[in-house]
């Protein structure tokens, strides 16, 4: 495995790691020398409207056909794995309190401490306030719900913020002076129209991190979230692809590969003052 200093031999755990960015994180950390922790969730209902939007993988670790739902990390560990690297899949289902707990204590007894949280995993569904039936990129939408806001805010926000504290109360606890944390942020200055709970929940995530930045510092914590833009995980279509050519503000279609790069950045010694940012990638 290639090496890089300030990743080498430390312990990564990234949820979502079956598909897309997730995915692309765990080899881009473990061709640094990490050894990695990939949590997936297989999906237990068929896709219908509302849900296999951004962040779905396929049969590339690191790519997608939207056949995610079925996923496990196997394949992630495998190219891991041959490339010389450690690497151990669990599954866990992020909407549970206790699984925080549980893929720490997994990381620990396969692989060791945990010094490098990436929070990916989303629960992400497209809904709406109005009576509108699908996105302005033709997918299904569906209405703000309780079940929905609970299975957005459950594993987009409440997971974040139960692995964080996971995450900081061992490292203290074991003395240690060196942690990463970084999460995946998708949200605007006004919201995020037609995915209105998904950028409310991204929104918390986004606060709990800051919140951790300001408080973890002095344990040698750093905390910050990448806000990657259009990602390009098997979604994005021509009419995508118009729309960022015509944006003013949105520059470049992301692969998952290059997204990780900057996450494997934020995870180095080289980024060690860097934290308490919101990094929007465009």
């Amino acid at each position: 495995m290639a090496e890089a200093v300030g990743v080498t031999g430390h312990i990564a755990l990234v949820t979502g790691a079956s598909h897309g960015i997730g995915a692309a994180t765990c080899l881009a950390l473990a061709e640094r020398g990490c050894a990695v922790l990939a949590t997936y969730l297989r999906g237990q209902d068929p896709a219908g409207p509302g849900t296999g939007g951004p962040g779905t993988g396929g049969p590339d670790p690191a790519g997608d056909d939207l056949g995610w739902r079925g996923k496990d990390a196997s394949g992630v560990v495998a190219a891991i794995e041959a490339a010389g690297g450690r690497a151990v899949a669990v599954e866990a289902d992020l909407a549970d309190p206790a699984a925080a707990g549980r893929l720490f204590d997994a990381a620990e007894e396969q692989l060791g401490p945990v010094d490098i949280l990436v929070n990916n995993a989303t629960g992400w569904l497209a809904d709406t306030f109005t009576p509108v039936s699908t996105d302005r990129h033709g997918r299904g939408l569906r209405p703000v719900t309780a079940a929905g806001w609970e299975q957005q805010f459950r594993v987009d926000a409440m997971a974040p913020a139960l692995l964080i504290s996971e995450f900081a109360g061992r490292h203290i606890a074991r003395g240690a002076g060196w942690g990463r944390i970084i999460g995946l942020h998708s949200a605007g200055d006004f919201g995020f129209p037609q995915e209105v709970s998904y950028g409310a929940a991204k929104a918390a995530q986004a606060d709990y991190t800051m919140s951790a930045a300001a408080e973890l510092a002095r344990y040698g914590i750093t905390a910050n979230m990448v806000h990657p833009g259009v990602t390009d995980t098997g979604w994005v279509n021509d009419a995508v692809r118009r729309m960022v050519a015509e944006s003013p503000d949105l520059f470049h279609v992301a692969s998952p590969a290059e997204v990780a790069e900057v996450v494997a950045y934020l995870a180095s010694d080289a980024a060690r003052l860097i934290t308490g940012n919101v990094i929007r990638l465009r």
